[in-house]
């Protein structure tokens, strides 16, 4: 999956920087393709449910405090910009992420969530400043994460847990970032960071019935540093 958007974000890019497609540095579009650091909180925010013999069996085994945590992970990204003036932009990302959730509190070292497949689809509005060569920007906007592909892991199976199913989540998100002109080419180094504030529930079933449902503060960062290129 990896490989299969990096190369199409590469091929994207590519097709982009053609002589048809003139690069500058004032152009209207802006494509991105960078590496991103997504790092997920994942805490419990609030347990909505418990079924009475899961809560019993977790009191027996000395478990009072349960949280858990989202592992971190590191992802292509490709960004779509359009600029509405020479300070005004909106723009679009591209990615797949893919993470896991494990016990924290009395529950660490368990495993409970496995291939948690998450698009973040996101829009935000932004504002740049020039600044001499640099163009540092700060955005806002809404954003969705689509659930795909989650699975009981051990320790949730080990519980009798069969089948566990994460909301899509809507949000929104902080932007800040800078782009640096290399000349007047149209390329520039680019460097993002992105906050997420999200709250996804969990619910675990077994045989059938509802065990557990979870609320989680996800409220991922999102650190990204690639190649631009306006035109």
């Amino acid at each position: 999956m990896r490989k299969t958007i990096m190369l199409a974000a590469l091929s994207a890019a590519t097709t982009l920087a053609t002589p048809a497609l003139a690069g500058s540095p004032d152009g209207k579009v802006q494509v991105k393709v960078m590496g991103s650091a997504v790092l997920p909180d994942g805490g419990i925010d609030k347990i909505k449910y418990v079924d009475p013999a899961l809560a019993a069996t977790l009191g027996g085994m000395g478990i009072s405090k349960i949280d858990t945590k989202a592992n971190d992970n590191v992802v292509p990204t490709l960004a779509i910009e359009y600029f509405l003036s020479g300070n005004v932009s909106v723009e679009t990302i591209c990615c797949f992420t893919q993470h896991h959730v494990n016990g924290a509190a009395d529950l660490a070292g368990t495993n409970l969530v496995n291939h948690v497949l998450i698009l973040p689809a996101t829009l935000t509005a932004k504002y740049h400043v020039k600044l001499g060569p640099i163009r540092p920007y700060i955005g806002a906007g809404p954003a969705l994460f689509m659930v795909f592909g989650e699975k009981p892991a051990a320790t949730a199976r080990a519980l009798g847990v069969d089948r566990v199913k994460m909301s899509n989540s809507v949000g929104a998100v902080l932007q800040g970032g800078i782009d640096i002109p290399l000349g007047q080419s149209g390329y520039s180094i680019s460097l993002d960071a992105k906050k997420y504030f999200m709250k996804p529930t969990a619910k675990f079933y077994a045989a059938g019935a509802k065990v557990l449902e979870t609320k989680h503060n996800l409220d991922p960062w999102v650190l990204s540093a690639g190649l631009a290129y306006r035109f």
